[in-house]
C-alpha cells in the first residue's frame, strides 16, 4: 500500500471523490463536468491523501503492472510474462528467468496444480492477461514461501481485484488471423459489507509450427558418425474457456472471510506429419518413411479456497489462514499410422492414451506483528501434492486390425508428496537509512513413490533448513542500495523421478531418474535504483550458484533411439548484471527498457564418462516504445531479445521477435485495440547438441505472425479502462516498477504467503 497525493477541487462544499479521477504521472485529474471557471477561480485546493494499491518495489521483491499494456485486453498471461523484464516465454509455452527453466510460477502467492510441469506452458496461453493486476518477480524468496513446483525463482501472478465501491463490468471481444478470436468479462460489485468479483473467457488460438533435426551419432559397430533426419509439422488451434469468481464479507472492522473459486478447460487437438530418414548402421538397415499422427485431448482445470483475515488490537497485527485446493486432469489419444518408403518393409499402425492429474491443498497461516521496534512475522504451511501418470500404447495388426497393448510403452506411475513446514521472519528498521529481513524457514518433506507397472515401491523423507536475508540502504530521496541472500531446494518433479521409459516417436524416448537429488541453490544479489531526469532506473548484480544440478542427459538405448533423462550434474553457477530503465522521453514518448548480461557456467559428466565443464556468455532484453500520438491514440512497438541458454549436453541459440499494438479510444467507454506479435517471422526455437556420440541440431518454427483486433467496452464506472491504463506499462509511475519505489526504501512487511 502507498500513499498518493490527489489534487482535489471543491464544488460546493463537496470534495469529489477519488474515483471520479484518473490520477497518471502524465495526465491531470479529471475535472468535475460542472465546474466552472468562477468556480475553480475561487476554490480551495486542499492535498487530500488517498490510499491506493499501486504496484511498488518491496524490500524482496520487484512488481511489474502488466495490466497497462496495450495488448493485455486480448493478450494471455504468457505474453504478459514477456513484458517482464529477463522473463522469456517460448511460443509452445515454455518459460525462463534470467536463462533458468528452474522457476515457481504461483498465483496470489500461492502453488496452483494447472501451473504443474508439462501443464503450465498450454495454462499461461490459456489464461487472459486481463485477468492479471501485476506481477511479482522475487530472485530470493524470503522464508514465507515455500519451495513447492521447483523451489527457484517466484514469478507470482497478482489477479485483478476491485474494491471500489459500486459495480463495473468490462467486455472484449477479439478476432484474430487464421479463424483465432478470444472474448472477456471482467465484473465486480461491492456494496456495504459484501463485495463481489468474477471474470469469464472463451479463447480459440494456438501455434502451427514447423521443425527440422538433424542428427549424426556414433554408431560403435564400425567407428563412423552415422547421419539422420526428421521434418516435422504440427497444426491445430485449439479451444479455451475459463470462470473465475471470488466473494468477500466484512464480519466486522477487523474480520474478513473470503472465498474464491475457479475452473478453466482447453482442447489438446493436433495434426502432426513427421518424415525420418534414418542412415544405416551395423545392426540396422536404412529406413525412409512417414508418420501421421492425429492427437485428440482436453484439460480440465478447477481450484476453490477461502480465506480468514484479522486485524488485531496493535497497530499492523494480522492473522491470515488460507486453504487452497487445486486440481488439473489432463487426457489425450493419439494415432500414429507409418507408412514406408523403404522397400519390403510393411506400414504400420498404433494408439496411445495418456491421462495424468495433479492434485494440491496447500494450507497455510501467516501471523504478524509489532515486536521491538519491528515487525515480527510466523507461519507454518502443510501442503500435499498427488500425481498420477499413466500411459497405454497399444500396437494394431496390420493385417487383422487386432490391438494389441505394448507393455515396453506402457505404464503407470504415481508420486505423493506432503510438506510440512514452519517459517519466522523479523523486519525493522535500524536507523533513517537502514532496513533489513531475516527469515527462517524448515521443511519437512514426505515422499511415495509408486512404479504401478514395475511393481516398484520407494519412499523418501528428509528436513531442509532455508534462511534468508535483505536489507536496504536509503542513499539519498532519490536512490536505494537492496542486498539479498536466500537458500532453495528444488526437489525433482513427479516426472523427473518416474524411472519408466515413455514413447515421444520412432527417435526419442524419455525417462525420469528416481535416484535424483534436490537440487541446493544459494543466491546473493544487489541492486540499485535511482531516478535519473525523467527515467527511473535499477541496476541488480546477482550470483547463483546450484549443488547437484538437475540437469538433460542424453544417450543412446537403440540405434537411432535416443533416451533422454535427468541427472544430477556436478553443479552450476551463474552470474550477471540485469537493468532496467523507464520513463518519458518525450510528453508524447515513454521508454521501457530491460537487459540482462548473465555468465552461466555447467559441470557434468558427459556420455563416455569425461566430466565436461561449459560456459556461455549472452545478453538478452528488450526494449518498448510507448507513443501518445494524441489523446485518442497510443501506439507501442516492442522489440525482445533472448540470448543463448546452456541446456544440459547442448544450448539454446538466440532469438529475437518485434511486436506492435495500437489503441484508439472511440468514446470514454468503448476502445479499439489492434496488435502483431512477431512481425517479421523470427522466432525460433534451435537447441545444438556437439558431444563425442551425438551431433544435434534441433530447429523449431512457429506461426509467429499473429494479428489480432477487438474491442473493449466498460459498463459503469466513471471512466473507460483505457484511461486508467498508464503509457509506461512497467514504469514510470510514484512507487512504480522499475523504479525505486518512491522517495523510501519500499521497505514494509512483505504480503502474506
Amino acid at each position: 500500500m502507498q500513499k498518493i497525493l490527489l489534487t482535489c477541487c471543491l464544488t460546493g462544499s463537496a470534495i469529489l471523490p477519488a474515483s471520479a479521477q484518473t490520477t497518471t504521472p502524465d495526465k491531470p485529474a479529471t475535472k468535475p463536468a460542472a465546474a466552472t471557471k468562477a468556480q475553480e477561480a475561487a476554490a480551495v485546493v486542499p492535498e487530500v491523501t488517498v490510499s491506493a494499491e499501486r504496484p511498488t518495489n518491496r524490500i524482496d521483491r520487484q512488481v511489474y503492472d502488466v495490466k497497462s499494456d496495450v495488448s493485455s485486453t486480448n493478450g494471455t498471461a504468457a505474453d504478459a510474462l514477456n513484458n517482464v523484464p529477463s522473463v522469456n516465454v517460448d511460443p509452445d509455452g515454455s518459460l525462463t528467468l534470467r536463462g533458468s527453466s528452474n522457476v515457481q510460477v504461483m498465483i496470489d502467492g500461492k502453488p496452483s496444480a494447472m501451473l504443474q510441469g508439462d501443464n503450465r506452458g498450454p495454462a499461461l496461453q490459456a489464461m487472459a492477461a486481463d485477468d492479471i493486476e501485476s506481477i511479482e518477480v522475487i530472485n530470493n524468496p524470503g522464508a514465507q514461501f515455500g519451495n513447492e513446483a521447483g523451489g527457484g525463482p517466484i514469478l507470482n501472478l497478482v489477479m485483478r481485484r476491485n474494491r471500489k465501491p459500486g459495480g463495473a463490468t468490462t467486455v472484449n471481444a477479439n478476432g484474430g488471423t487464421a479463424g483465432r478470436y478470444n472474448s472477456a468479462v471482467n465484473s465486480s460489485y461491492n456494496e456495504g459489507a459484501w463485495g463481489f468479483q468474477g471474470s469469464a473467457n472463451v479463447r480459440h488460438d494456438g501455434r502451427n509450427s514447423v521443425a527440422e533435426v538433424t542428427r549424426d551419432r556414433l554408431d560403435p559397430t564400425s567407428g563412423q558418425f552415422v547421419h539422420s533426419s526428421q521434418e516435422s509439422s504440427g497444426r491445430g488451434l485449439n479451444d479455451m474457456a475459463g470462470l473465475n469468481g471470488s466473494v468477500s464479507y466484512n464480519l466486522n472492522q477487523n474480520d474478513t472471510l473470503t472465498g474464491s473459486a475457479s475452473y478453466n478447460s482447453r482442447t489438446n487437438d493436433q495434426h502432426a506429419t513427421d518424415h525420418y530418414v534414418n542412415g544405416a548402421t551395423g545392426l540396422i538397415p536404412a529406413s525412409d518413411y512417414v508418420r501421421d499422427t492425429v492427437r485428440n485431448g482436453d484439460s480440465t482445470n478447477f481450484a476453490w479456497g477461502g480465506r480468514y483475515d484479522h486485524k488485531g488490537a496493535l497497530p499492523g497485527e494480522t492473522l491470515k489462514i488460507d486453504l487452497r485446493v487445486s486440481a488439473s486432469e489432463n487426457q489425450n489419444d493419439s494415432d500414429y499410422a507409418n507408412t514406408y518408403a523403404t522397400a519390403g518393409m510393411i506400414d504400420t499402425r498404433a494408439r496411445q492414451h495418456n491421462q495424468f492429474s495433479t492434485r494440491i491443498v496447500d494450507f497455510t497461516g501467516d501471523y504478524e506483528r509489532p515486536l521491538w521496534g519491528g515487525t515480527a512475522k510466523a507461519g507454518y504451511k502443510v501442503a500435499t501434492n498427488n500425481n498420477e501418470n499413466s500411459t497405454l500404447y497399444t500396437d494394431i495388426d496390420p493385417f487383422t486390425g487386432t490391438a494389441r497393448v505394448n507393455n515396453g510403452r506402457s505404464n503407470a506411475y504415481e508420486l505423493d508428496e506432503t510438506v510440512y513446514a514452519l517459517y519466522g521472519s523479523y523486519q525493522m528498521r535500524l536507523s533513517d537509512r537502514w532496513g533489513a529481513l531475516a527469515g527462517l524457514r524448515t521443511e519437512y518433506t514426505d515422499m511415495d513413490i509408486d512404479q504401478i507397472t514395475g511393481g516398484v515401491k520407494a519412499k523418501n523423507h528428509y528436513i531442509n533448513y532455508i534462511p534468508s536475508a535483505y536489507a536496504t540502504y536509503k542513499v539519498s530521496n532519490d536512490a536505494n542500495l537492496r542486498f539479498s541472500y536466500a537458500r532453495r531446494i528444488r526437489r525433482p518433479n513427479a516426472n523427473d523421478l518416474n524411472p519408466y521409459v515413455t514413447y515421444r516417436d520412432e527417435l526419442n524416448v524419455s525417462s525420469g531418474n528416481p535416484n535424483l537429488k534436490p537440487t541446493k541453490t544459494d543466491s546473493f544479489e544487489v541492486g540499485y535504483e535511482t531516478r535519473f531526469g525523467g527515467l527511473e532506473t535499477n541496476l541488480r548484480g546477482y550470483y547463483r550458484r546450484d549443488t547437484d544440478a538437475i540437469v538433460d542427459y542424453r544417450y543412446f538405448v537403440a540405434p537411432n533411439v535416443l533416451l533422454t533423462t535427468k541427472a544430477n550434474g556436478e553443479g552450476s553457477h551463474s552470474s550477471g548484471l540485469e537493468f532496467t530503465v523507464s520513463g518519458k522521453l518525450t510528453p508524447a514518448l515513454t521508454l521501457n527498457t530491460s537487459g540482462n548480461l548473465m555468465r552461466a557456467q555447467q559441470s557434468f559428466y558427459d556420455d563416455t564418462g569425461v566430466l565436461v565443464e561449459r560456459t556461455a556468455n549472452s545478453l538478452s532484453g528488450r526494449v518498448r516504445l510507448n507513443y501518445q500520438y494524441d489523446p485518442a491514440n497510443q501506439f507501442q512497438v516492442a522489440l525482445q531479445m533472448m540470448g543463448k541458454q546452456l541446456s544440459g549436453q547442448g544450448y539454446r541459440s538466440p532469438n529475437h521477435s518485434v511486436n506492435a499494438s495500437w489503441r484508439h479510444i472511440l468514446t470514454p467507454q468503448l476502445t479499439l485495440v489492434a496488435n502483431v506479435t512477431d512481425i517479421f517471422n523470427t522466432n525460433k526455437m534451435e537447441t545444438i547438441v556437439d558431444s563425442n556420440t551425438l551431433r544435434e541440431t534441433s530447429t523449431r518454427r512457429f506461426d509467429g505472425r499473429v494479428v489480432y483486433v477487438g474491442l473493449s467496452y466498460r459498463f459503469g464506472g466513471t471512466a473507460s479502462s483505457a484511461d486508467k491504463r498508464d503509457e509506461g506499462g512497467w514504469g514510470p509511475r510514484p512507487g512504480g516498477p522499475g523504479g525505486p519505489g518512491g522517495p523510501g526504501t519500499g521497505f514494509g512487511p512483505p504480503p502474506g504467503a
